[in-house]
């Protein structure tokens, strides 16, 4: 057993493809060994910018052996009377390329079938491992990639070097003009020289660490955080959590330094968000706060070469962040020179979408719906609010902050809105009609926000997806996804009863002028179907796949209604007694199915002939009256843990009962049983949908 090391050297690769290659080297090249049947240990993935590297522990030195076995015809068309080889036998053996002595008999669920066995003998691990590295390198996908002037080799930044070392013995593995050795390079300016490697991890990580390399991401990170905090602390504060920036300052760097620096008081009086903007999204800066968290007019910025004269660094920070605050400045004066109403009219020369208009028709298509929303909830009084709230939504967009720092729409509304002395309600709803953001955590902090956040995302979905814009597997130009999640995630967080299919009617309904690119109702169709995709997914990482698509299968157009149908499922599949109950409840929804609604009639206790069905109804009947206030109160998990109770008498109804009776009226009012029996949990899950079985029972020989 030995150690396998393999590192690709680059120039710079930018630091959001870091972790994603890491992660891609791990697994990638674990399952090539695997399948090249090389027998391994921990594979784990190391990098900086300027280096990616995976390591394999314990590599066997050889491949194992393969056996594999092929099937050919029966025995009886393979050999004739007298045992002689058939042409079926000759040309099965000449198609696996052996002799027709070689084939071999074995019994198999069809008969007895010949065989041919083969056995591939392992090869030396050195022999295996170049084209392996080879395809593991070429096969890194990033979402931009450069190609080299020589060749056809791509990859995030040029290669410059690889180590590929197996036991400390080098392999030669080839990625364009770049030929594997067994040195490496440190930092680019404290250590530029070439390093000699033995080939284990320990070995590797050291000689960097030497050479000012931290290349272990986890070591890595806890020398930046603790930089951060000794800079912050000498600047009498500490670093505002950000972990995003932490993220990616964490792989522009190959050893952290930090250093505080400060800038002039007076621009504390800006928005914290512009001056927090400024910083971490241009300069990659982290803003220091005090005690209280409230910011302070000093940052940390992180170097990745340990300076001589740290003042001479401080200064030059300083110098860049104070122009960038000073263009903040004058752009935050400007724009409150003139009202947020006074710039409606400017959204009117900002096109939204070709196909759907100015940023201005979007806006009052906005307040319509929300409005409409609004009703829905029974918040009729908040109409007016809702109305002003989506005029002023947008408006911010042509200021010149948001011009220039994108990342504040809303914000920065919602701060003019509050200076102007708008409502705070108003300004509120202003900023958080773009929450959530991303997978931030963030909510509408009150009903206009929310409302005014939903019918946004609604018009952008159902109006992007209606002029025959889509989102494709790796596409999503309009972020109709995003918008999605945020649908959901509002509704979900708000506990607003609303029906979707409605909701996207009155969204339909503002597009009235628009040229659509398929019927209304097929639109409509394409909407839903494509709410229907995120709720599934969303749904899928918490619970089982079976039981959302139950649920979704039973309707999803009230969506805080159907989460708690599938919370309560995912009570009851916890039971032990859950796959009897599942089972027959199948059955019930199968025998609807196939005998189809109009079969099924009114049950009549006169026409119940055996004790199994008259005991069905008398428990049909009880069960019914239990659920009645519980369906009316959402509690479906008392309404399934009531209707659980029905398993044994549904069970027994089977077993004694034929629900296709050949008379007509048994029959009708047999389905009309099982259709009370259906109705009672129809409308919350298709359990055709959910995978359970009953455990199969092996009788003992008497």
């Amino acid at each position: 057993m030995a150690d396998l090391l393999f590192e690709i050297g680059a120039e710079e690769i930018p630091a959001g493809f870091v972790p994603t290659a890491l992660r891609q080297l791990e697994v990638d090249l674990a399952k090539a060994l695997d399948e090249a049947r090389l027998a391994h240990g921990e594979v784990k993935a190391v990098g900086t910018p300027r280096r990616l590297a995976v390591w394999a522990r314990a590599a066997a030195a050889k491949q194992t052996d393969a056996k594999t076995e092929a099937f050919g015809p029966p025995v009886a068309q393979a050999f004739d009377a007298e045992g002689k080889p058939t042409p079926a036998a000759l040309g099965f053996a000449r198609s696996q390329g052996v002799e027709v002595g070689a084939l071999q008999r074995a019994q198999t669920p069809k008969g007895e079938r010949v065989l041919v066995t083969k056995v591939e003998k392992g090869r030396k691990a050195e022999q295996v491992l170049p084209a392996l590295l080879e395809r593991l390198v070429a096969g890194l996908r990033f979402r931009k990639a450069m190609r080299s002037r020589w060749d056809d080799a791509t990859f995030a930044r040029p290669v410059r070097w690889m180590v590929a070392l197996l036991d400390g013995r080098p392999l030669k593995v080839r990625f364009g003009e770049v030929v594997s050795g067994k040195t490496t390079f440190g930092h680019r300016f404290l250590a530029p020289r070439a390093i000699a490697l033995k080939g284990t991890p320990e070995d590797y990580l050291a000689k960097l660490r030497a050479a000012h390399v931290l290349a272990d991401p986890a070591e890595r990170r806890a020398a930046l955080e603790k930089e951060l905090a000794r800079a912050a602390k000498a600047a009498g504060g500490k670093v505002r959590e950000d972990e995003p920036l932490v993220e990616q300052v964490l792989y522009l760097v190959e050893e952290p330094t930090a250093i505080a620096g400060a800038f002039e008081e007076s621009n504390l009086e800006l928005p914290p968000e512009v001056v927090i903007s400024e910083m971490r999204n241009h300069q990659r800066y982290f803003a220091v706060v005090d005690g209280k968290g409230k910011l302070t007019n000093r940052f940390v910025a992180v170097s990745a070469t340990k300076v001589k004269d740290p003042k001479v660094a401080r200064h030059g920070y300083e110098r860049v962040l104070r122009a960038r605050l000073a263009d903040a400045r004058f752009f935050f004066e400007e724009d409150r020179k003139r009202k947020l109403h006074d710039r409606i009219a400017d959204l009117g020369r900002r096109t939204f979408q070709a196909k759907l208009g100015t940023e201005l028709q979007r806006s009052d298509r906005i307040g319509a719906i929300a409005a409409a929303l609004a009703r829905a909830i029974g918040r009729e009084e908040l109409v007016g609010d809702v109305l002003e709230t989506a005029r002023l939504a947008k408006v911010d967009l042509n200021t010149g902050m948001v011009g220039e720092f994108p990342e504040l729409q809303g914000i920065m509304g919602a701060h003019y809105a509050r200076i102007e002395g708008i409502k705070v309600e108003i300004a509120d709803a202003i900023e958080d009609h773009y929450r959530p953001i991303g997978a931030a955590e963030e909510m509408p902090r009150n009903d206009l926000g929310a409302l005014v956040g939903l019918a946004d995302r609604l018009h952008s979905l159902v109006g992007i997806i209606g002029v025959g814009e889509k989102a494709t597997g790796a596409a999503d130009p309009f972020g109709l996804r995003r918008a999605t999640i945020g649908i959901l995630r509002i509704l979900l967080d708000r506990g607003y009863h609303l029906s979707l299919a409605t909701a996207v009617e009155q969204a339909l309904d503002q597009l009235s002028g628009v040229k659509l690119a398929a019927d209304r109702g097929v639109v409509a169709e394409q909407v839903l179907d494509f709410v229907r995709g995120r709720l599934k997914a969303l749904w899928g990482e918490r619970h089982a796949p079976d039981l959302v698509e139950a649920v979704l299968a039973a309707g999803f157009d009230d969506v805080v209604d159907a989460e708690r149908r599938l919370e309560a499922l995912a009570e009851i599949k916890a039971r032990p007694d859950f796959a009897p109950l599942a089972v027959a409840f199948k059955r019930v929804a199968n025998i609807q199915e196939k005998a189809g609604g109009g079969a099924a009639g009114p049950v009549s206790a006169e026409l119940l002939r055996d004790d199994a069905e008259r005991r069905l109804l008398a428990e049909l009947e009880r069960v019914e009256q239990e659920v009645g206030a519980r369906r009316a109160s959402r509690d479906y998990a008392a309404v399934l843990r009531s209707v659980a109770t029905l398993e044994p008498a549904v069970a027994r109804f089977f077993d004694d009962v034929l629900v296709m009776a050949e008379d007509p009226a048994l029959r009708a009012n047999r389905l009309g049983l099982l259709r009370r029996v259906g109705a009672l949990f129809a409308d919350i899950a298709d359990f055709r949908k959910i995978q359970a079985e009953l455990p199969q029972v092996t009788q003992a020989a008497g």
